[in-house]
């Protein structure tokens, strides 16, 4: 685990993936309201990440999921999520736990969020946390305004002690 109990760029991080497991957690509550689908791709490689041979054959590294109209049984656990979607007319459960996803948008909400693989501390698991986030560290991606407006990317490294 991380040193530094104040890593923020870990913290947000968390944060960030929690917007992923709540708006899941909505699906399986409500449906998915109005014109709100998710696109979410994710490390087919990653620990628990679970998909059959021949899809995981297929797509060896990353994968592009869209719940929308035909997916079944979204499950939502602390750590991970399950559904069950269809590949060239064959039903398949995926089973993904919430560290691997890599990227999460609704593009109705023109909503997005990135996340970085490699910057994943595997000491601590999702589900091992109390407040059901998981644990990783990022390097603070550098801001990017808002359209039209100005912006200064100020480097926070001057400010931290070796």
């Amino acid at each position: 685990m991380t040193s530094n109990p104040l890593d923020y760029g870990r913290l947000m991080q968390r944060a960030l993936r929690s917007v992923v497991h709540e708006a899941l957690a909505v699906a399986v509550e409500e449906g998915l309201p109005g014109e709100h689908h998710f696109y979410i791709s994710f490390d087919t490689t990653h620990p628990g990440v679970d998909l059959p041979d021949w899809l995981k054959a297929q797509y060896p590294e990353e994968l592009t999921i869209v719940l929308q109209h035909e997916f079944w049984d979204l499950a939502v656990t602390s750590d991970r999520f399950s559904v069950g979607l269809s590949f060239s007319e064959r039903p398949v459960k995926l089973t993904v736990p919430f560290d691997a996803v890599l990227t999460f948008v609704d593009p109705h909400a023109e909503f997005g969020l990135k996340f970085d693989p490699h910057e994943v501390d595997d000491e601590d698991e999702l589900g091992e946390l109390e407040d059901g986030f998981d644990d990783e560290d990022d390097d603070d991606p550098e801001p990017t305004p808002p359209s039209g407006g100005k912006g200064e990317v100020v480097s926070l490294d001057r400010f931290r002690k070796g």
